[in-house]
């Protein structure tokens, strides 16, 4: 912990204010994701999302499934019209409110918040599923992350993360081709380049960046103690088709409580 003169921790003011930038990135971006999300919802891509999902949660209905990093609900309105009992949190406002109409448009009863992925308001084992996407790479605290969805999870619960390794893709696509962006498994409606360009800043300036993933993902969830933990790196292939990046190919954590 580095502390300065006025007794200030610098560390977590350098967090703060990443996590600022994150919040006001995905605030410009809201409205336009929320079209892009709409879109899919309308695509056959959908059903490919839910073939892979339905390889690992339990096969009832109603299940208590938490959407963490929820963006425009995609992913909390596909699992609702399941039949299952969702919640979605996202850390921007603006998301929310897409999230909100997305559910509304589909008839939809799901309830959404505000809050931090990686300081949840839930007590320990209150869902079955936790599930994200394109959601870890965007975190400070990864690590703390982790450790609060495997303790919202009921025991036997499951933890589902689609995510790519976006450090590396930024790195490879700056030597190569300058204007490439990261999360690119998604349509980049409205996406200018001075977008392209703080998504980029944002992304290098994230600590997760500097690993390799999913192994740096997976080292940390066994280091947890959490053991029945899969990797499936062909995940994103078989969804984006593609769209599936080929410096950041989407990969699936699986990790069972």
């Amino acid at each position: 912990m580095k502390i300065d003169e006025n007794g200030l921790n610098k560390e977590l003011i350098v967090l703060e204010q990443i996590e600022e930038r994150v919040k006001n990135y995905w605030t410009r971006r809201a409205q336009d994701f929320g079209m892009v999300r709409r879109m899919e919802l309308q695509d056959e891509i959908s059903g490919r999302w839910l073939e892979e999902i339905n390889k690992y949660i339990p096969k009832e209905k109603g299940l208590r499934i938490l959407d963490v990093g929820t963006g425009a609900g995609y992913f909390a309105v596909l699992l609702a019209e399941e039949g299952h009992r969702v919640y979605g949190i996202d850390l921007t406002p603006a998301m929310i409110e897409e999230a909100k109409k997305l559910a509304g448009d589909r008839g939809m009863s799901i309830e959404f918040s505000v809050m931090d992925a990686q300081s949840l308001d839930f007590p320990e084992g209150s869902f079955d599923v936790v599930i994200a996407r394109n959601l870890t790479w965007t975190l400070p605290k990864p690590e703390q992350a982790y450790g609060e969805w495997m303790r919202v999870l009921a025991k036997g619960g499951i933890l589902l993360n689609f995510d790519a390794d976006y450090g590396q893709e930024v790195q490879s696509m700056e030597e190569n081709e300058p204007e490439a962006s990261a999360d690119a498994s998604g349509f980049h409606i409205g996406v200018t380049q001075e977008l392209r360009q703080e998504s980029n800043e944002i992304t290098k300036a994230m600590a997760i960046s500097q690993n390799r993933r999913p192994d740096w993902d997976i080292a940390i969830i066994k280091e947890m103690g959490f053991l029945e933990c899969q990797c499936d790196r062909e995940a994103g292939s078989r969804v984006l088709k593609e769209r599936n990046g080929e410096a950041a190919p989407t990969f699936l954590i699986m990790v069972r409580k």
